[in-house]
């Protein structure tokens, strides 16, 4: 267990012979670091000032603000409402008022005059709770900490991934908009960086032989939704200059739980100093002109 000096107490009550007592009792059998107030009114400050107090024992009956009145405050507030309350009380002894006491939020009702024993154990007792809490929390705090640096390292390896790639990448919205664009699109198309964003596929796009060129955007769309992707496809990129880069395309279709397209991937590779040739079966393949052979 972490030292009992690592845990704040602040104790309330308006006769400070009573504050007296308490602290050197804890401090005596516990070691914990002792707050002090003589009034509700003093002890909802000092909760304002000090943000990692642990425990609250509190007098109830108190002049102006009551115990009830101060422990009611204190629990409507984020940062005080889940510190534990201890009752005390040389008065208010009948059930009713220890059924008041719970009711605003206390965790135990003690009668005075005061079960040393009895209050030191209690306190251990929360002392305790609040340690495995604590540790519950660090290993939480751990995991994700974890979880975070794995995300992290994958992220960044995605995006190395994406940086070096050799292929054209375009992020398209399901209207056509491109959302991102990897180095390689950049350089193929000759703009400066991010100057693609925003832009519509049809800009830097044609494909060959199409004409229906301005309708080709619902015609991928529909395959997108029957097929999911398009593969191989000869076409064109229209770079910043006007010059037509020959490339061989590929469309994916990235959809939601609904089935719905969300974004639409777009690889390209560029087939510039290839040529088209038909082999034997009239297939047509793509090979190095032959002054490059």
């Amino acid at each position: 267990m972490t030292q009992a000096a690592d845990y704040k107490v602040l104790i309330v009550d308006d006769h400070t012979h009573n504050l007296y007592t308490l602290r050197t009792l804890i401090e005596k059998h516990l070691g914990a670091q002792v707050l002090e107030a003589t009034s509700g009114r003093d002890a909802i400050d000092i909760t304002l000032e000090v943000y990692d107090i642990d425990l609250i024992i509190l007098d109830v009956q108190m002049p102006e603000m009551d115990g009830f009145q101060t422990a009611s405050l204190l629990k409507r507030r984020k940062r005080t409402r889940d510190i534990p309350i201890i009752f005390l009380t040389a008065a208010f002894k009948s059930e009713e008022f220890q059924q008041r006491g719970y009711a605003v939020g206390a965790v135990d009702y003690l009668l005075k005059p005061l079960d040393d024993e009895l209050l030191i154990n209690k306190i251990s007792t929360y002392f305790r709770l609040i340690e495995k809490e604590r540790s519950l929390n660090r290993v939480l705090e751990r995991k994700v900490a974890e979880r975070t640096a794995e995300l992290e390292q994958a992220r960044q390896y995605l995006e190395n991934i994406v940086t070096y790639m050799g292929e054209a990448l375009l992020v398209l919205t399901p209207q056509g908009a491109i959302k991102l664009a990897n180095p390689a699109a950049y350089r193929m198309l000759g703009y400066a960086a991010n100057d693609l964003i925003g832009m519509a596929i049809g800009d830097v796009f044609e494909e060959e032989g199409d004409a229906e060129a301005g309708a080709f955007m619902g015609i991928w769309l529909e395959a997108l939704i029957r097929t999911g992707a398009l593969e191989k496809i000869e076409a064109r990129f229209i770079a910043q200059n006007g010059r037509r880069v020959p490339i061989l395309f590929s469309r994916t279709a990235v959809t939601d739980a609904a089935g719905h397209i969300t974004d639409i991937i777009c690889i390209a590779k560029d087939m510039s100093g290839y040529v088209r040739v038909a082999d034997d079966n009239e297939n047509v393949i793509g090979v190095p002109p032959l002054d490059l052979i």
